[in-house]
């Protein structure tokens, strides 16, 4: 027991071993200061953004991409370009971050919710039918944690229905399901490059279609709502309501330069997530990520479960799972996680306020009560009781790294009364 760093013993991670995302290079750098020569800055015919657009189209695989100023401007551009608005019902999961369902909100339409799948924790294809109405216009299924969502039950369901359906990669650069990238399933779809994700800029998006309407639409709400034609005079004349999000430059060559690595960082991500998963199934206490056998994950996150009764321990699980991050950690070990309840049940949704009085729900285009519960989602509840993110399973980390962190659950998981006299120190 005296060995585990938590009560005073060596740590098995060394301070300072652990790098953060993404991996920086002189590439980068170059062609960061390669735009100051250029001396242009900005602008959607600047030479940088049409050259990441041309690249991440080829790369994915799709007929147009926009580069945006953040992955919730892709998104809502996936949105709106559908011609979905006022008094329009979206579905979306309940496990998701929360922009998600902003992006429907910040086109006055309504997020409606179903729960997420076991083992993969997105979005159930067998709930979504049931949350169907007259007002659905989109399923918007999100690929969360680098994990694709089952699209071809999800598309099955819109094509009965006759409904969009609307991708939140966000976190899913290079994941598969059924053999196809996400992004080329959806009828529009969304990216994020901000700093934590697979392909990273700082911060910034990617909108993406195969729908040559959508585009032309997504081109007017990315800058105010204008129609901007390089070569020509700028008409001034706004066709509709739209908004800035024009990325900078330097984002976007930053950008282009870590896009060409992508490919070999995701199959880093790839092989170090094998690597922890097999090891963790000879573990008692801990468990790895189950991949379903149709998909193909990027693993922007590597999930854990906490698992006391492998250990014998009949003791709460939230005090386990306390217990076990507080010795892990300091053993140099990161294991965190970002959402604590469902989307329905945070206070934006409990509150209903929206953009103010209570639109879009209470404004007179929709008419129809909704209540949001977030007890109404137990594969939710029971993902965020029993599961935590592994940080820092990515390059420039090696796989001396990943070996390390195997050593430090051994050493913690494999004394159970040390965790029963940490539970008991931590009430």
């Amino acid at each position: 027991m005296n060995d585990l760093a938590v009560f005073g013993g060596e740590r098995t991670v060394p301070a300072g071993m652990v790098q953060t995302w993404p991996p920086l290079s002189q590439e980068d750098r170059d062609a960061v200061m390669a735009v100051f020569d250029s001396n242009i800055l900005h602008g959607t015919s600047a030479p940088n953004a049409v050259a990441l657009q041309k690249e991440f189209a080829q790369w994915l695989g799709v007929k147009h991409c926009l580069v945006t100023n953040s992955g919730t401007s892709a998104l809502h551009m996936a949105v709106a370009s559908l011609g979905i608005g006022p008094g329009d019902e979206v579905i979306v999961p309940a496990f998701t971050y929360w922009s998600t369902a902003a992006a429907v909100l910040h086109h006055n339409a309504i997020p409606v919710f179903v729960d997420i799948e076991p083992g993969s924790w997105c979005i159930d294809p067998k709930a979504i039918e049931a949350k169907i109405s007259d007002r659905t216009k989109a399923i918007l299924p999100v690929h969360i944690h680098g994990m694709a969502a089952d699209m071809g039950p999800v598309m099955e369901v819109a094509r009965k229905h006759n409904l969009y359906v609307i991708g939140d990669a966000c976190q899913a650069h290079g994941a598969k399901c059924d053999g196809r990238k996400v992004g080329t399933i959806e009828d529009t779809c969304g990216f994020s490059t901000n700093r934590s994700k697979n392909l990273s800029s700082g911060e910034g998006g990617l909108f993406v279609t195969n729908n040559d309407q959508a585009y032309e639409v997504a081109s007017k709400l990315r800058e105010f709502g204008e129609v901007v034609v390089k070569g020509k005079d700028r008409e001034y004349n706004a066709y509709g309501l739209g908004w800035m999000y024009r990325s900078h430059e330097f984002v976007n060559a930053f950008c282009r330069s870590q896009l060409r690595h992508l490919d070999e960082n995701n199959n880093r991500r790839k092989e170090f997530a094998a690597y922890l998963t097999a090891e963790l199934a000879n573990i008692p206490g801990l468990k790895g990520p189950y991949t379903p056998p149709n998909r193909e994950p990027v693993y922007f996150s590597y999930i854990v479960e906490f698992r006391p009764e492998e250990l014998g321990l009949d003791v709460p699980l939230a005090k386990y799972k306390a217990a076990v991050q507080k010795a892990l950690a300091a053993e140099g070990i990161g294991l965190g996680q970002w959402q604590r309840v469902p989307v329905p049940a945070q206070d934006v949704f409990q509150d209903m306020q929206g953009y103010g009085k209570g639109c879009p729900w209470t404004c007179g285009f929709y008419g129809r009560k909704i209540t949001y519960r977030g007890d109404d989602y137990p594969e939710t509840i029971r993902f965020i009781a029993q599961h935590a993110y592994l940080a820092a399973v990515h390059p420039p980390n090696t796989m001396d790294l990943m070996k390390r962190y195997v050593a430090g659950f051994k050493k913690v998981l494999g004394q159970p009364k040390a965790i029963l006299k940490l539970i008991e120190q931590m009430g």
